[in-house]
């Protein structure tokens, strides 16, 4: 029984491929509700899946492509509404 991965097994490209998946579930879901926060994750999470060299690049691409457009929509809701969600009072 082993207590740690084998280092004959590659767990980074199995890490990578969950990263690619993750990215793309946060980038949907960041277009519905928290796009400041789960925009940047997905970004964040799709470039490390494409550094690691993923074999599902399709959704990382999509993570990625869907992580700048949820930046994109808090932009646009923000300039529509005239204010942001932190304001300065002084």
């Amino acid at each position: 029984m082993e207590v740690t991965a084998s280092a004959r097994r590659r767990t980074g490209l199995r890490d990578a491929d969950g990263m690619a998946v993750a990215s793309l579930a946060m980038g949907i879901l960041g277009l519905l509700v928290m796009n400041l926060v789960l925009g940047p994750v997905a970004i964040v999470m799709a470039s490390l899946a494409l550094a690691r060299a993923t074999s599902r690049r399709f959704p990382a691409l999509a993570g990625l492509v869907l992580g700048v457009c949820d930046l994109a929509v808090y932009g646009v809701l923000v300039a529509a509404d005239d204010s942001a969600a932190w304001t300065f009072t002084g």
